[in-house]
């Protein structure tokens, strides 16, 4: 077990089984699911995990109170992977007091039946555990409407339900300090696109309200615990619910025969020629959705291609579009192109995307009809440059 601050201690487990998040993300590099003990005069237990690993949780748990009854259950989130486990937590320990709020309490109800011995709480209540003051903020909607977060202002801990987590098991110690993170900040980024990305405004509302605290670590549901790269952490949550892209181009494309693809490579060839270096290219048929959506919150710049297939966009192109407009990304630069055989309807769609995301268009959309000739490659580099310049002065 991991004393990371005073009384205070690590119960979570890793998954290194699941394929994939919510059974719609990839985990190639597995997940954690994080549970936070404090040990003070009274016990407080801070969210559960995954009920598939509740035997492991409870060993642990048992190892950290030694013999000692467990007082509270701090529910800052009800996701089933980190609430899973709390029927079982309530068997296994029949006193504990479970600590949220009026939201948490109606999805407790809804998935585990418990309905005493809760201890509702309210923006800026607090719980004392001893030498201990607990205080919670309300978060709704980053993501769930129940979450609230956990402030330990003796040690200076932040328990923030889902909010700076990030795919990832941990492979040693919980601390950012014990492990080289280099690995997470871009599953940082396609966490935050596939779990968080419609609550940009939520999300700053959190930030806001969290500005004046002193925070020494930060203790997310999932990744590291940051302390040594907190401001890093926060940063990175701070620019993408802002949807401030970095300088670069997602350039997301299909093609059933090639011909869309060359269009796409000479897109590419455009914004490089033209001093662009951050080109995350993306063929549909191949790259997973999760990791087209971190790019699209990564890079400022979004360029999308597609042939027409049966009078419609091409099936994967569609529903890529349908969950960008999902998570409501704002402030992309934007360009399209597409190609047909008989009769082309891709580029018209693709333009009435844009409209809806009311994203600026740059440069002219590029429709070809077939195979490329002298007159479509001229285009397709056209649009990339347009792009590029775009880009310089944003």
């Amino acid at each position: 077990m991991t004393e990371f601050a005073t009384n205070t201690y690590y119960a979570g487990v890793n998954d290194r089984q699941k394929a994939l998040f919510e059974n719609l993300w990839p985990l190639p590099d597995g997940v954690s699911y994080n549970s936070y003990l404090i040990a003070d005069e009274e016990t407080a237990l801070i969210d559960t995990v995954d009920v598939c690993y509740s035997d492991i949780f409870f060993r642990k748990i048992e190892r950290i109170l030694n013999g000692r009854p467990l007082d509270y259950l701090i529910v800052n989130h009800m996701e089933p992977d980190h609430s899973g486990s709390i029927r079982l937590l309530r068997q296994q320990y029949p006193g504990v007091r479970i600590v949220g709020n009026r939201q948490t309490f109606g999805m407790l109800s809804g998935y585990h039946r418990i309905t005493e011995g809760l201890h509702e709480v309210t923006e800026g209540d607090t719980l004392d555990v001893g030498k201990r003051r607990l205080t919670f903020f309300m978060a709704p909607m980053v993501h769930w409407p129940e979450v609230m977060m956990t402030w330990d202002a003796t040690e200076k801990l932040l328990f923030s339900a889902d909010a700076f987590g990030t795919y990832g098991a941990l492979n040693g110690g919980p601390v950012d300090a014990m492990m080289n993170v280099d690995g997470f900040w871009e599953e940082m980024i396609r966490y935050y696109a596939n779990i968080v990305g419609k609550y940009g405004g939520p999300v700053q509302k959190a930030l806001h309200k969290l500005s004046a605290l002193d925070i020494r670590m930060i203790c997310s549901t999932h990744g590291p615990i940051w302390c040594e790269q907190k401001a890093k952490a926060i940063d990175i949550y701070d620019r993408l619910s802002r949807y401030e892209g970095e300088d670069g181009v997602t350039l997301v494309y299909a093609s059933m025969y090639g011909n869309t693809e060359q269009m796409a490579e000479t897109v590419a060839a455009g914004l490089s020629d033209n001093g662009v270096k951050n080109i995350a290219m993306h063929n549909v048929s191949k790259s997973h959705s999760s990791y087209i959506l971190r790019d699209v919150f990564k890079y400022k710049g979004l360029l999308i291609g597609s042939p027409t297939y049966c009078g419609q966009l091409y099936p994967e192109i569609d529903a890529l579009l349908k969950k960008i407009e999902l998570r409501e990304v704002k402030n992309r630069l934007y360009g399209y192109f597409g190609s047909f055989t008989w009769a082309g309807t891709a580029v018209k769609r693709l333009a009435a995307f844009g409209e809806t995301m009311k994203w600026e268009t740059v440069g002219e959309p590029v429709e070809q009809k077939q195979g490329m000739r002298t007159d479509s490659r001229e285009k397709c580099l056209s649009l990339g440059k347009a792009m590029a310049a775009r880009l310089q002065t944003k």
